[in-house]
């Protein structure tokens, strides 16, 4: 497989993985009780935002919900090639996918690999 990045591209911070979780705005949901800001060499960061579309795929409004931004991201002495940062951001999204699942019911998420430099 090729990838567009090259080997040997000096210290860098990647976006490993990139999405939105989101919950009721009337639920009392606090994600630091089920997702770390640590994911082995990871940071895992989520900023509360306004949401970024009017309405679910299902029609239903966004108004009613809180969203965040959510990022993955790792910082690399010497930045990978585009396999690595690949095999590195399916790696964080196994270990996210059992914290996502043990949310409280009614949060929702959408992550994608995002494998573009800070």
């Amino acid at each position: 497989m090729s990838t567009p990045y090259a080997h040997g591209g000096g210290r860098a911070a990647v976006r490993l993985l990139q999405g939105y979780v989101w919950h009721p705005a009337d639920a009392d949901v606090d994600l630091e009780h089920y997702l770390p800001h640590e994911l082995d060499e990871a940071h895992v960061l989520w900023d509360q935002v306004t949401p970024p579309f009017a309405f679910f795929e299902n029609g239903q409004p966004t108004a009613g919900q809180t969203f965040y931004q959510f990022t993955v991201l790792r910082v690399y002495d010497d930045k990978p090639g585009g396999d690595a940062l690949h095999s590195d951001a399916e790696t964080a999204s196994q270990a996210l996918g059992p914290l996502l699942d043990a949310t409280p019911e009614g949060v929702g998420w959408q992550l994608w690999e995002d494998l573009r430099e800070l």
